[in-house]
């Protein structure tokens, strides 16, 4: 199969699971009238005030989040090529305008990029990867534990099928955290390969950062994790308070633990998201319009309208900057 192919086909499979899970919530929840039943009810309790101050709240908490990763983006690039904080804002929000048009977000990358110099952007890439590679361990790691918590809570599975899981999970989240802390064996793994050799020069850019740099990136990593997984929480609680705090926050880490392995568009995200909670929550609340709604609400605030204020920086990009 030719390289075009191969990306022909990886763009139709992504449309495909995005077209199955759009269908998969029209058709099995949104024309079910027990659902839409169930959300009236549950809606009618909830007055405007308490929407309205959650709502509030979970658009502060996007700024944070936003601010956040913007931090993290300018401590990335202190070495590499300085930056100022608000530099790093203006480049992250228009990254996220970036994001909402390309598979996997990889649009991030681009967005991004372009407010460094010509000779810096390819470097860019590779500070970049760290930190994504840094959020990366934080949702897989804490994902992988709450699956352990929620495959024996929900799907019983016999002892020793239990014990295997639990140990594949355990050694997954040991080589996650292995790896990260030692980020100098995967880029001497990468210079070993052959036709990467070439690149050498870019992978030791990963590789120049030490122990404390990657654990303080760790540090705004959780950060971001704990603060989206708030936002997650008001909504849900406010739509369905019924379900326990640690239960509802170890879900959403089941949550982001699956949909971070989904391959997706972030512009049409909005239905695989809706299935994949739907799915997990399933478990707890019968209340599927709710669950939907509240992935939506999140999704709509924290990457939407990010993406929309992004806009305002596109025009500032330097598409051939020539600069040192």
């Amino acid at each position: 199969m030719t390289a075009r192919a191969k990306k022909l086909f990886s763009y139709l499979l992504k449309l495909s699971i995005i077209a199955l899970a759009f269908w998969y919530v029209y058709h099995s929840i949104l024309k079910n009238n027990n659902n839409i039943h169930n959300f009236h009810v549950l809606v009618a309790q909830i007055t405007y005030t308490r929407v309205a101050i959650t709502l509030t709240v979970i658009v502060v908490l996007m700024v944070i989040n936003w601010l956040l990763e913007s931090l993290k983006w300018w401590f990335l690039m202190r070495e590499l090529h300085p930056i100022s904080v608000w530099r790093a804002i203006e480049s992250v929000f228009c990254g996220l305008t970036w994001a909402v048009f390309t598979p996997n977000r990889l649009g991030e990358y681009a967005g991004r990029i372009m407010f460094l110099p010509n000779r810096k952007r390819i470097h860019g890439v590779f500070s970049m990867a760290v930190g994504s590679f840094g959020q990366n361990v934080i949702t897989n790691v804490l994902g992988a534990g709450a699956s352990v918590w929620f495959v024996y809570s929900f799907l019983h599975p016999d002892n020793w099928l239990m014990l295997g899981i639990t140990v594949v999970a355990a050694g997954f989240m040991a080589i996650m955290l292995v790896f990260y802390f030692n980020i100098r064996w995967m880029v001497s793994l990468l210079n070993r390969v052959k036709f990467l050799k070439k690149f050498h020069r870019f992978f030791d850019i990963m590789g120049k950062y030490n122990f404390t740099e990657l654990l303080d990136i760790m540090w705004f990593c959780l950060a971001r994790f704990l603060v989206f997984t708030f936002q997650y929480y008001l909504i849900i609680h406010l739509l369905i308070p019924e379900i326990p705090i640690w239960e509802m926050s170890l879900m959403m880490f089941v949550f982001f633990f699956i949909q971070s392995a989904i391959p997706s568009l972030d512009f049409l995200d909005i239905g695989v998201r809706s299935v994949t909670a739907n799915a997990i929550f399933g478990y707890v609340t019968n209340q599927h319009i709710a669950v939907i709604v509240a992935v939506s609400i999140i999704y709509i605030i924290n990457l939407i309208i990010p993406a929309i204020l992004g806009s305002a920086f596109v025009f500032k990009l330097k598409f051939f900057d020539r600069t040192a």
